[in-house]
Parts: structure tokens; C-alpha cells; sequence
């Protein structure tokens, strides 16, 4: 049997170290190495997303990996491809380094210099592994998911653009579609999602944040079930409990929810941190809400300079939403576009904020009325991004959408039909 090996070092002296080696081992089928964890999880999601015999059988993790720790890496891909067996090389391989890396899900460890024995051996026995996992579980779409769940993060230019509420609007309509959806507020210091909502919960994001195995109990434990459908994990009472939540945690933490739920929307507030830095860059879907005035847009545009800076995310796969839109605005979503070098979405949304303000003041932003021309934008937006259960075929738009008002989810109705300019986002 073939052995199909995909090794990820940033270090290209190490990479052609490690392929010239593999290329020796018998059935051995070498992969074009990765320069980096965001090239490896890309690769293995499109490969997955292809089929799931696509995937490696063994994936060689190097320890100077970036920009995401080795470990960290190790654990994500374990949790989204839990049929690919993760090697972790490393000049430390001790009884330390070993119990973290089996901690994190790695199948082996192998030491610096590498010694072709020792590779033979850790290659064969995770590559047994992967091929016993996969003939126990059998080889069916509904048993590999894939890249798990999806994540979506909503960011602020600056404050006051409408990013929680529109986090919550999105995290609504996914719910109403029928996907199971989970709601995370990372504005960690002042976070409102609960406060929108009408939601008070002793538990918050902050309580999960020292711990390092969060099992589906634990998870169930600091999670709200809202009567909306939502699964809320809030910020912090407290805001100076936020700096609980560092960036390794917020990995932890996205990782187990991304395996739980079928959407995680994380409202990412307007400042950068560790941890919601940690989770855009995990995120398949970045947005990031402005409103069409110079102030905000400049701060969109030094915001997207530096997660470029930071290697947290390129402009070009950032979601761009532009909220208070009118036909009378000087600046249009297309300018802001070009000067941010995001991509703009289809759906400007209105400005409407007097069809907001009741339900804002009483904290009851999902009794919004459907014919809100806000909501229906929102709900349109959501659609365009991918975060609906699209209906069955044959099946009407609102019986799929499980809830009054649900087609908007899916297609825009009335003026917000009009409102769609700029190009696809």
C-alpha cells in the first residue's frame, strides 16, 4: 500500500532535508511541502472537501512551523482531520515534548537530525494507524466531516459600526435556516452580545480558558442555550477577567466549538487582542463591518494592514460589509473596496436605525419585525456569505428556512433587492 505523506516545515533547508529522506522509504508517496500552518490547513481542507481518500495518511509536522505554534497546529488538524495521523519532528524529543505532543493528538515524535530508521518507523506506525481508523469507521461522507464546522468572525472598523449586532442578525438567520449555530462574544472587555440578546448567565468564554482538554461536558457547562436556537458562550461580567483569554485558549476554545456546532459567528469587537486575532486567522469567513464615512474607513484600512502585518489575514480573503449605506452616500462599497483591497459583499445594509431603536433599547434585537429593511439586508448578507442551510430541492424558500419571515435568508426582498451593487463577494 501507498503511504501518501504531507510534510509541512517553514524552514526550506529542513523541507528538502525531510523530502529527500521520504522519497526513500518504500511505497512512499512524498507530498509538495508546506511553507506554513495556514498552506497546510488550507491544503487538507481542499483535499477533503474533494474526497476524503485524498487526505494523507500521515501529515510531518516541523517544531519552527508558523505562524501557528507546532503543537497548536497538531491539535487543530487532529480535531478536523481526525483520520490523518500528525508526526511532530522536533530537536527536542523528550518525555516532556512527547507527553505535549500526544496531548495535542500526534501519533509520534521524531528527533532532530532526523535518521531515516527512526522516520521509517514513525511514518509506517502512524500511517497503520490512519488506515485503521479509516476501515473502522468506514469511508462514508456522513462519518468525515471534513473541516468540521464553520467559522466566521465579525470585526469592527472601529466602534459604534453595528458589529455585534450584526454578529447576532447572522448567528439569527443561520439558526432560523436550521443549522445548529453557536454565538461567541470575544469582545472580551465589552462584549454586548448578552445585553442584545436579554441574556444573563453566570458563565462566560473566560471560564474555559485554563482549560486545556475542553470536553463536550465542559463545553455544554459554559454554554448558554437560548430559546432563539442560539448556543451563546459570552464575554466576561468582568472585562479584566478577558485577559484570561489568551491566544493559545481562544484556539483551544474555537477548536472544540468548531467540532460541536455546524456555525460558530464570533463577534470579534473592534480591538486587537491575542485571542480574536488567533480567531480570525482560524476563521473560513472574515468579515469586517464599516460604514461608508472617511474616519471609518481609514480605520478599516489600518486594521486590514496590520492583520497583514501580523500574519493573521490577507485583505483580499476578508469579507467587507458596509453597513449605513444610502444612494445619497459619497463613498460606495466599490471605493471602499478598492481602497481597502477587501472584497466587497453584494448587500450593502440600510440605514435604518429607527427601525432598530426599540428593540435595541429593550435588548430584544430577535423580536426585530421581518419587514425590516435592515433585517432583510442582514439576512441576505448571511445567505451570500454561506452561513444558510440552503433548501432542499423542490422544497419552498421559507419552509427551509424553518421560521416566519426566513425567506429573507435567502433572497432579498422588496427595496433590499435594489440596494445590490459592487461586485461578488
Amino acid at each position: 500500500m501507498t503511504t501518501r505523506i504531507l510534510p509541512a516545515a517553514g524552514d526550506p533547508d529542513a523541507a528538502r532535508h525531510i523530502s529527500t529522506l521520504l522519497s526513500q522509504l518504500p511505497a512512499a508517496e512524498p507530498g509538495v511541502p508546506v511553507p506554513d500552518s495556514t498552506a497546510l490547513l488550507d491544503t487538507l481542507g481542499r483535499l477533503a472537501a474533494e474526497s476524503i481518500d485524498e487526505l494523507p495518511e500521515v501529515v510531518l509536522v516541523h517544531e519552527r512551523i508558523g505562524p501557528v505554534p507546532a503543537l497548536d497546529l497538531i491539535r487543530e488538524v487532529a480535531l478536523r482531520f481526525p483520520a490523518v495521523g500528525v508526526v511532530l519532528v522536533s530537536s527536542d524529543a523528550g518525555p516532556a515534548v512527547f507527553s505535549a505532543a500526544m496531548d495535542s493528538g500526534a501519533r509520534g515524535v521524531i528527533g532532530l537530525p532526523l535518521a531515516y530508521e527512526e522516520l521509517a518507523a514513525r511514518v509506517q506506525a502512524a500511517a497503520q494507524w490512519s488506515v485503521g481508523v479509516r476501515r473502522h469507521l468506514g469511508r462514508g461522507a456522513d462519518v468525515f466531516t471534513g473541516p468540521g464546522g464553520k467559522v466566521v468572525t465579525v470585526t469592527g472598523a472601529k466602534g459604534g459600526v453595528g458589529t455585534t449586532f450584526t454578529a447576532v442578525q447572522f448567528a439569527l438567520a443561520a439558526a432560523a435556516s436550521g443549522r445548529r449555530t453557536a454565538l461567541v462574544d470575544m469582545d472580551l472587555q465589552a462584549g454586548d452580545v448578552g445585553s442584545y440578546l436579554d441574556v444573563q448567565f453566570r458563565r462566560s468564554i473566560a471560564d474555559l480558558a485554563g482549560i486545556h482538554d475542553i470536553s463536550p461536558r465542559v463545553l455544554q457547562d459554559a454554554v448558554y442555550e437560548d430559546r432563539t436556537g442560539l448556543a451563546l458562550l459570552l464575554a466576561p461580567a468582568e472585562g479584566e477577567r478577558g485577559e484570561e483569554v489568551d491566544e493559545r485558549a481562544a484556539r483551544h476554545i474555537v477548536g472544540a466549538l468548531r467540532s460541536r456546532y455546524e456555525l460558530v459567528i464570533i463577534d470579534c469587537g473592534t480591538q486587537v487582542t491575542g485571542a480574536n486575532a488567533a480567531a480570525v486567522e482560524m476563521a473560513d469567513v472574515a468579515v469586517l463591518v464599516t460604514t461608508p464615512d472617511v474616519v471609518c474607513v481609514r480605520a478599516a484600512k489600518r486594521l486590514v494592514r496590520m492583520w497583514e502585518r501580523l500574519q493573521v489575514r490577507k485583505a483580499e480573503d476578508t469579507a467587507m460589509v458596509v453597513n449605513r449605506w444610502s444612494k445619497h452616500t459619497e463613498i460606495q462599497p466599490s471605493l471602499i473596496a478598492k481602497i481597502t483591497k477587501t472584497r466587497a459583499t453584494r448587500t450593502p445594509v440600510p440605514a435604518a436605525f429607527k427601525e432598530l431603536q426599540a428593540v435595541v433599547d429593550a435588548g430584544r434585537v430577535q423580536d426585530l419585525d421581518n419587514r425590516s429593511s435592515v433585517k432583510q439586508a442582514l439576512w441576505t448578507l448571511a445567505g451570500e456569505l454561506g452561513l444558510l442551510t440552503p433548501p432542499s430541492e423542490g422544497e419552498p424558500e421559507a419552509a427551509a428556512a424553518g421560521a416566519p419571515g426566513a425567506a429573507l435568508a435567502i433572497r432579498a426582498a422588496g427595496p433590499v433587492a435594489r440596494l445590490r451593487r459592487g461586485r461578488e463577494g
